[in-house]
């Protein structure tokens, strides 16, 4: 197989992929917002135990992988940005989980997908955090401002249709 068919083949998995992951935070985002309901609206509670099942199914893949200790050797040596995701995670799964019930899933997720464009584009950008600096281009730009027309239209969509059609039957 050509090197050029192979590297088509993992790109198309790395966007099936991409989609997946898409498709589990908006599943994940779900279930977590009604297992708080049923929790008593116990947001917390239920972000302790999203986690806690993640903890122990990452858990048991890290040690069959195995290197673990020597991976986990090299913590007390990095910097303190790098060591925050779990932090940044829980507050993220915990305001999805607290607003998912309050404005709905696809206002939720739209929000979410707008702030996760915006800040990427900075960060690759700038090359925030030390990732490789990817400048935005004119193209991604307009790509940017398309996906965020369509946050505003899932947000503000049918407020701006129910405007546009009461200023019909006036005229």
């Amino acid at each position: 197989m050509s090197e050029r068919k192979i590297s088509l083949i993992t790109n198309i998995a790395y966007i099936l992929i991409a989609f997946s992951v898409g498709v589990a935070l908006s599943v994940q985002a779900a279930v977590n917002g009604q297992l708080a309901v049923a929790m008593g609206g116990n947001t917390l509670a239920a972000a302790f135990y999203s986690f806690l099942t993640g903890t122990i199914v990452l858990t048991v893949i890290a040690v069959l992988n195995g290197n673990l200790m020597i991976a986990l050797s090299v913590l007390p040596k990095q910097s303190w940005e790098y060591l925050i995701g779990g932090l940044l995670g829980a507050a993220a799964i915990s305001g999805a989980i607290l607003l998912a019930p309050r404005i709905g899933l696809a206002n939720l997720l739209a929000l979410v997908i707008a702030g996760q464009l915006l800040s990427s584009l900075a960060i690759d950008h700038f090359g925030i955090l030390g990732v490789a600096v990817r400048p935005v281009s004119v193209i991604k730009a307009i790509g940017a401002l398309v996906m965020i027309s369509g946050v505003l239209l899932t947000l503000f969509g049918d407020r701006i249709l129910d405007v546009a059609t009461v200023g019909l039957k006036h005229n």
